[in-house]
């Protein structure tokens, strides 16, 4: 006899060796059978599967596979601050001669990093991605915009918060069944992102004075950067990491103005790789101020 399933329940899936985790969002009746429709625990993967194909995972269960989260999240903290620290001593060393100069004169200089702006499809995920940019000591205002409202009020949000980085992800999926990669109707929400990418671009054309970040997992990437996204998922069609979009939008705050940032410097940020996300090359958003106020 099946267990009984509801909302809310954390699964996997039989057919797939449980390998990913889900939560389960939504049950529906389609003929005889049950349905249920799911968002990845820590991927950003929208999926649905029959209740015959689901099964309910044990509080250890959960707790071994969100170790392994954390790890590989704390892992990712750790390469950002040790890079930032090599970055900081190489630009010490690159302008020595100007900082010591403002430094003798009884100057100090001050950071500036990018800001950002996150419209997120998925509140759980947002509340997760506000802690580690606050980890991270960037600035950021975040809102929980379902993915078919984002090319609505993208551009209400960039007109009020005025951001240096947009960031546009949620959930996504290729669909089942289907079988032509290039088309946007065989995705979950990709044309959702699409247009908002679209709508953003018709707010700032600049690539380097809006950075965008669009997509979620399996995400129709070719289309995302032609609609004007600096970076975006997926290259592979794979899925990507629910943070993958917070350590890339970092790795282009703190970075230099008059530095154009090699992708793969920017995706080596991540955890996914360059399979799961691929990009453009765009000019960092760091700058630096003189003289710092005592006040």
């Amino acid at each position: 006899m099946r267990e009984h399933l509801q909302i809310g329940d954390i699964v996997g899936r039989k057919s797939h060796g449980s390998d990913i985790l889900f939560r389960i969002v939504k049950i529906v009746h389609e003929g005889n059978e049950e349905k249920a429709f799911l968002r990845g625990v820590d991927i950003r993967l929208y999926a649905d599967a029959p209740l015959c194909d689901l099964e309910k995972k044990i509080l250890s269960e959960i707790s071994r596979y969100r170790q392994e989260y954390i790890k590989k999240n704390s892992a990712c903290l750790r390469r950002i601050f040790e890079r930032r620290l090599e970055e900081k001593t190489n630009f010490f060393l690159k302008r020595s001669s100007d900082l010591k100069k403002n430094q003798l004169n009884g100057f100090s200089y001050y950071e500036i990093p990018g800001r950002v702006l996150h419209l997120d499809g998925d509140k759980d995920y947002l509340q997760l991605c506000k802690t580690t940019y606050a980890q991270l000591n960037i600035k950021m205002d975040g809102f929980e915009v379902p993915e078919k409202k984002q090319p609505e009020l993208v551009g209400k949000y960039l007109e009020e918060y005025a951001p240096n980085i947009l960031v546009l992800t949620g959930h996504d999926g290729f669909l089942k069944n289907a079988t032509d990669f290039k088309d946007l109707c065989n995705y979950r929400n990709s044309a959702y992102f699409f247009k908002a990418v679209r709508k953003a671009r018709e707010y700032e054309p600049s690539r380097d004075d809006l950075i965008i970040f669009a997509g979620a997992c399996q995400s129709h990437y070719e289309a995302l950067i032609a609609a004007g996204a600096n970076f975006a998922s997926s290259p592979q069609r794979i899925f990507i990491h629910a943070f993958d979009p917070v350590f890339i939008a970092e790795k282009l705050a703190y970075s230099s103005i008059y530095e154009t940032i090699c992708v793969k410097d920017v995706l080596n940020n991540t955890i996914t790789g360059l399979d799961g996300v691929g990009g453009i090359e765009t000019r960092g958003c760091l700058r630096l101020g003189y003289p710092q106020s005592p006040y």
